[in-house]
């Protein structure tokens, strides 16, 4: 952490941090409810199921694969808030099967507040995770705003008759995780009190491309990351997309270090409550609200969901036929 960084704390700039200050997931699909995008044939990833990306086939089999993502500093240091903002949002390509090649630089700054040196090390730490996943940087677009707010538009390519949608959960198959979960708890924690957490911050700046490619080796066709709305929020997306139930075994699913101690310090975040009173009608579980809280925790650049196995990943449930709940915790 350099000087200038240390000297500001930027999580203290913004109401919220990361992608828990998503809009909660109920209440934006009242917003978008009704509203219809194309229904051209090469338009095969559009609104109709909230996954992750929008997916265009191009010419014969290669599809292009369009996404945005930006937030607020989850982190105090510029350039690491940087790095998680770009591996955040380079995910959601993965997460559709993707190798991203390019993107632009999402950028709101309060010129007026936080030195433009700063900036430039958050622009140095996307410009960096972008390097080491190979994709080119740009340009973009700023704005002068009130609140800090980073990320990037991402574009990239992908094989149309190989993607992992959030739709193609089949019974049978099991339900890995590639990153530990444990990530809101601990970030709101930083937010609160300014302890710094390593294991969080390279949880977060690690790329889910060796996850994606491992789930397409293995045969695997749905997937999905986990960001905002929490694993919960994520599967059940997948599950209501997918006309299926999905069983998880909350002992399996693996944390960060520190993050059980969090939750009983109470550093939950309002997002991670949204998500779980949303999940809620649709939820059979025989695990505590604790446990709950912890699987619904508001993740930034969290892992892949997949269905089927990862190589090193652990298997955390199975989807089965259509119950009548979409999602059961045991």
């Amino acid at each position: 952490m350099t000087v200038l960084t240390s000297a500001y704390r930027l999580t203290q700039y913004a109401h919220g941090g990361g992608c828990a200050c998503k809009i909660p997931p109920g209440e934006l699909e009242d917003i978008v409810r009704g509203l219809h995008g194309s229904t051209a044939p090469e338009l095969i990833v559009g609104l109709d199921d909230g996954d992750d990306a929008a997916v265009v086939t191009i010419e014969g089999d290669t599809a292009v694969v369009v996404t945005a993502d930006f937030f607020t500093p989850v982190v105090d240091d510029a350039y690491d808030w940087g790095r998680i903002a770009a591996a955040n949002a380079l995910s959601d390509v993965y997460a559709m099967g993707g190798r991203p090649v390019v993107a632009v630089n999402l950028v709101g700054w309060p010129r007026d507040v936080l030195p433009a040196e700063l900036l430039r090390e958050v622009l140095r730490g996307g410009l960096d995770i972008a390097g080491e996943a190979g994709c080119h940087v740009g340009g973009g677009h700023s704005i002068d705003d009130p609140e800090p707010k980073y990320g990037m538009a991402v574009t990239g390519v992908a094989d149309a008759r190989r993607l992992l949608r959030n739709d193609a959960a089949r019974p049978g198959l099991p339900i890995s995780l590639t990153k530990p979960l444990g990530v809101g708890v601990l970030n709101n924690r930083h937010k609160a009190t300014g302890e710094t957490f390593p294991e969080a911050v390279a949880c977060m700046t690690a790329l889910n491309r060796q996850a994606s490619l491992d789930a397409l080796a293995s045969g695997a066709e749905a997937a999905t990351d986990v960001t905002g709305f929490g694993l919960l929020g994520h599967l059940y997306k997948m599950a209501r997309a997918s006309g299926v139930t999905a069983i998880v075994d909350a002992a399996a699913v693996p944390y960060l270090d520190g993050a059980r101690d969090a939750l009983r310090d109470g550093f939950v975040s309002g997002g991670t409550r949204r998500n779980l009173d949303w999940v809620g009608p649709h939820l059979d579980a025989t695990v505590d609200e604790d446990e709950l809280l912890l699987l619904a925790d508001a993740q930034t650049s969290g892992g892949l969901l997949v269905v089927g196995e990862v190589p090193g990943a652990p298997i955390v449930g199975e989807i089965v036929e259509r119950r009548e709940h979409s999602l059961s915790i045991r």
